[in-house]
């Protein structure tokens, strides 16, 4: 008998599939997600990230095979992954006419929650947000808008929360804002699944990284147990290190990434 702790998972999937008419998006991925860990699923355009995301969330069904959230099956227990989970979608849900406060009470009163207004303000506090609490969210910019979006996620405490492409658009200063929104939310025991195409992103945030190419997860590890798949590197006079890019393009090779879109 193995001496070795069971490390407690958060998101399970076996086998899920899932085909549009002929198409074969998803062919089979298996994925384990640790409570409390930041993953970074990684893929080229096309490879099926965000169609794993909305069968996690309960948006969408799969064709087969079993996933569970929280411990709860995303087919059979749907509304119970709902009352465990958020989304954080590519495109930030805020309402441009209501103010930041306004925007984070008004979903607190949706989820039916005590003192709308005090969970209002301590979102506002826990993002660097108070002095832009009472402005319309029109006059945000990209980075603020992201956080806004991402607090009134977090309403109502959900133990995982779906990050699909969430610095899609954003200027390098507003990704880095999210950045850090994004491991301060794991410092708080929530898990969080990442779905990005920007190498640089998943390097600095993820926990663990897995990558989706042609409907499967192809690896699945730390950065350093990634760097490891890669043949050491030349000593001439500095050794270089493989960037997760590297590691990347070698596992799914140079053409199949550029024909579906070379993650950015």
């Amino acid at each position: 008998m193995s001496d070795r702790p069971t490390i407690p998972i958060s998101i399970s999937i076996s086998a899920v599939t899932k085909s549009y008419g002929d198409h074969a998006v998803l062919q089979g991925v298996d994925l384990d997600v640790p409570v409390g860990t930041i993953y970074a699923l990684l893929g080229s355009n096309g490879a099926g990230k965000t169609t794993l995301v909305r069968i996690l969330s309960t948006l969408l069904k799969a064709d087969g095979g079993t996933a569970t959230v929280t411990g709860y099956d995303v087919t059979t227990q749907a509304a119970d992954v709902r009352a465990a989970i958020s989304l954080t979608g590519q495109f930030a849900a805020v309402d441009e006419i209501l103010t930041g406060r306004e925007n984070l009470v008004l979903v607190a009163e949706l989820r039916r929650l005590k003192d709308p207004g005090g969970i209002a303000d301590a979102l506002l506090a826990r993002f660097d947000l108070t002095d832009a609490g009472g402005r319309r969210v029109g006059t945000y910019s990209g980075g603020m808008r992201r956080r806004l979006d991402i607090a009134m996620s977090l309403i109502g405490e959900p133990s995982v929360l779906f990050l699909d492409e969430p610095t899609t658009g954003l200027d390098p200063q507003s990704r880095l804002e999210v950045w850090k929104t994004v491991q301060q939310l794991a410092g708080h025991g929530t898990t969080v699944l990442l779905t990005t195409q920007y190498l640089d992103e998943a390097e600095q945030l993820a926990d663990r990284i897995a990558i989706l190419h042609q409907g499967r997860i192809i690896a699945d590890g730390t950065l350093a147990e990634l760097k490891q798949l890669l043949p050491p590197a030349k000593v001439e006079y500095v050794q270089k290190q493989p960037t997760l890019e590297d590691v990347f393009l070698a596992i799914v090779g140079h053409d199949d990434a550029h024909a579906e879109g070379s993650p950015r």
